[in-house]
């Protein structure tokens, strides 16, 4: 993907969000995926203020030590980013052309609650934060999907039920 076709991205999410009917008419031609069968029932089994939360976010959030999504692959990128909650905050960054997130790097709370969650947490709303987050790139398509639900998806999943969390709080981008 050229340097031009990035800056057309980049220049659509503004004009979506400075004109909502414009947002409207580029989501219409998007379809969800979609998947045969029920999606399985799993009620929190700790009460909330017990339980380890965690944030998984679609909204491209990435350490600035880590590379950044790939935004040349017009399918988008399938890989995740493990976020170290014990480093600042202003360590995260956000690498993701298809949504205007101005708002959200002057304020990172707006896709990813971190710090709302924290607060939560010292009110005793729920038991505590989990250590680590996970951060993906809310645009994957094509082939790049079966990558998702086969691959990284899982491997997430596994990594959240090792570090014991009890629900995980998912923020789109």
């Amino acid at each position: 993907m050229s340097l031009l076709l990035r800056l057309k991205n980049r220049s659509l999410a503004a004009l979506a969000t400075a004109l909502p009917s414009v947002g409207e008419r580029l989501a219409a031609g998007y379809r969800a995926q979609r998947e045969e069968g029920d999606v399985p029932w799993a009620p929190l089994r700790t009460p909330l203020a017990r339980a380890t939360i965690a944030l998984v976010t679609t909204a491209g959030v990435h350490h600035r030590t880590q590379p950044p999504y790939d935004m040349h692959d017009p399918q988008g990128d399938p890989s995740f980013r493990e976020l170290d909650l014990s480093l600042p905050l202003d360590s995260l960054t956000i690498t993701h052309d298809y949504y205007d997130h101005r708002d959200a790097d002057r304020d990172l709370n707006v896709v990813f609650p971190v710090e709302r969650l924290r607060e939560l947490a010292a009110a005793g709303e729920i038991g505590a934060l989990a250590a680590r987050a996970y951060g993906f790139m809310g645009h994957i398509v094509g082939r790049h999907l079966e990558t998702l639900k086969r691959s990284t998806a899982p491997e997430v999943a596994a990594r959240l039920k090792e570090a014991r969390v009890d629900a995980v709080l998912l923020g789109p981008g």
